[in-house]
């Protein structure tokens, strides 16, 4: 349930989760943005992971071209196994955020209904993307997708920072 409180602190424990197709692009690209960008502005206690909705990726890594984005930008790319997000992980946690409708249509099936309000996608936080507009896939082009992919998720972290300060 969103906000459990750790019982050592009295602390909100604050959890988000972001969500792709696959899990091996752009929810773990937006995990590892999301780990910096936190760490450099107090959010560095927020449990962050991804998931995918599909079951094809299961137990893959970060896609390779993922993985020379992330790193020529400094971010982290390492230890990281797809896995399908659950009904449960959907109520555990504090945000769940996709990267598309599609996805959000995926969670519906996964959840048996109506998402909860917690379920946002990452470009509600993008101050240049139109409402509905989803983080570029870059899986089917080359590695300059990547970079646009990228670009997109750093310029919603502040925002979403935003909102996950006001999950206390």
């Amino acid at each position: 349930m969103p906000g459990k409180r750790d019982t050592d602190t009295a602390a909100p424990i604050r959890r988000v989760v972001f969500v792709c197709w696959g899990n091996i692009c752009r929810s773990p690209m937006a995990e590892r943005v999301a780990a910096t960008y936190f760490a450099e502005h107090g959010l560095g206690d927020v449990e962050l992971t991804s998931a995918a909705t599909s079951t094809e990726e299961i137990g893959n890594p970060i896609d390779p071209r993922a993985v020379t984005e992330l790193k020529k930008a400094g971010y982290d790319a390492d230890d990281h196994s797809a896995h399908q997000i659950t009904r449960d992980e959907i109520d555990e946690n504090d945000l769940v955020v996709a990267m598309e409708d599609i996805h959000l249509d995926r969670m519906r099936d996964i959840y048996g209904g109506d998402l909860p309000d917690h379920v946002v996608l990452l470009t509600d936080y993008d101050p240049e993307a139109e409402p509905g507009d989803g983080v570029p896939d870059p899986w089917y082009g080359g590695q300059d997708g990547f970079v646009t992919t990228l670009a997109t998720m750093e310029r919603a972290m502040p925002a979403l920072a935003d909102a996950v300060r006001e999950l206390d």
